[in-house]
């Protein structure tokens, strides 16, 4: 898997993206097949292939995505009603981009399982 990703060439601001956070180590940008009215992908500066490629020295690099998501959910008034964050490992948990990457969903009520709008009912 190639470390020269679609996300490495936004880090390197090499091809435009949507960008509404950015610190020395985290990059958010807003998804270009937006599946919520609000749909941003937070994204280590390092590149991490997959959930598999985190280990001692990098796992701090993880916490600060949920950081940041946390920062976003207040600035976007989210934080209260809530949003979705996802990250997806390899081809069987729908991974298309080998650089780890949170998914950040919000703006409506989210169905449960994924891709339905129907609400997970509790009896």
């Amino acid at each position: 898997m190639s470390q020269n990703t679609i996300f490495t060439k936004i880090i390197n601001r090499e091809i435009p993206a949507d960008i509404i956070y950015e610190d020395d180590d985290t990059l958010a940008f807003k998804d270009i097949n937006p599946q919520a009215p609000f749909h941003v992908l937070i994204i280590p500066k390092k590149a991490i292939a997959t959930i598999n490629d985190i280990n001692d020295e990098n796992s701090y690099l993880i916490g600060n995505l949920y950081t940041v998501a946390a920062k976003l959910a207040k600035q976007h008034n989210f934080a209260d009603n809530g949003y979705r964050v996802v990250m997806n490992c390899n081809e069987h948990g729908g991974q298309t981009v080998y650089h780890i990457h949170l998914h950040m969903l919000a703006g409506r009520e989210m169905g449960w399982p994924p891709y339905q709008d129907v609400k997970k009912s509790f009896i």
